[in-house]
């Protein structure tokens, strides 16, 4: 941060169906979030300004509570930052909070959790409605079975057999806090929090519970998979439009409240694990 600049942290929502994902790419002409913000945070910044983010989603990935963070040489206020930028934004993307924070604060480095939830929806012919925004799932899925092939995943553990190959994080480890499956009207949701995740992990515990929901898979198995300690003995990777990073969490000190935010398709989310 340069002398006497100001840091802010955002709270923000987007539809990812409209992105390539967050991350700003080398073409201008290929739609990021990270794009769309940063290009419309530098005009009322009259400078141009860099987002750090708490989770960097992939293509078709949405957000209803992402956290990101940038430096400049004033804060405008709140209203600025919100109101303003909006009004700059494309409808599928809006800040809905703005926070003055120290610079020891990173949207990314200082988050003690980040929640996702993946939801499905029952069905046998595709929503209208819905497309882009949940998976459907023809099978009326085994949740009790689910939630028992869950549990082999809470703790700390080497997630090796749920990441991407091209994942680069140094270490498989993550700890995973609370991991609930659970029925809503015509949905299925896995809502889950750890401190952190490696690419591509949730979608590929979606896609192994899946299989588990099925009957194709006994709930013991989850357990198998994560000793196997290869991405290969896992299930498909589950599409990307059924998830949501719904909350990010970080120490009282930095004055940034968690909110658990509910994908609008849904009526609610659990608060607490």
């Amino acid at each position: 941060m340069l002398p006497g600049g100001k840091r802010v942290a955002l709270r923000i929502e987007y539809d990812g169906s409209a992105f390539a994902g967050w991350q700003k790419q080398s073409s201008p002409e290929i739609p990021t979030v990270q794009g769309s913000l940063e290009a419309a945070i530098s005009q009322i910044a009259d400078t141009a300004v860099k987002l750090v983010c708490a989770g960097r989603t992939d293509a078709g990935v949405h957000a209803t509570s992402q956290i990101a963070h940038f430096d400049c040489p004033l804060d405008r206020g709140g209203r600025a930052w919100t109101v303003g930028v909006n009004s700059l934004l494309p409808p599928v993307v809006r800040v809905h909070e703005a926070f003055s924070v120290t610079d020891r604060f990173s949207a990314r480095f200082s988050a003690s959790s980040r929640r996702y939830a993946y939801v499905l929806c029952g069905g046998a012919i595709d929503s209208a409605l819905l497309a882009g925004r949940a998976v459907r799932e023809p099978v009326k899925l085994d949740v009790a079975a689910m939630q028992a092939g869950a549990r082999h995943l809470l703790g700390e553990l080497d997630f090796s057999s749920f990441r991407a190959a091209g994942c680069q994080s140094r270490s498989a480890f993550r700890e995973v806090k609370f991991l609930h499956v659970y029925r809503q009207r015509h949905f299925v949701v896995i809502d889950i929090c750890a401190n952190a995740f490696l690419q591509h992990m949730v979608r590929n515990i979606a896609g192994s519970l899946l299989a588990v929901g099925r009957g194709e898979r006994d709930p013991h198995w989850i357990r198998e998979i994560l000793l196997a300690g290869d991405r290969k003995a896992a299930g498909i990777t589950a599409p990307a439009e059924g998830l949501y990073l719904v909350s990010v969490s970080y120490p009282e000190s930095f004055g940034i409240p968690a909110r658990a935010l509910a994908p609008p398709i849904l009526d609610r989310l659990p608060e607490t694990g």
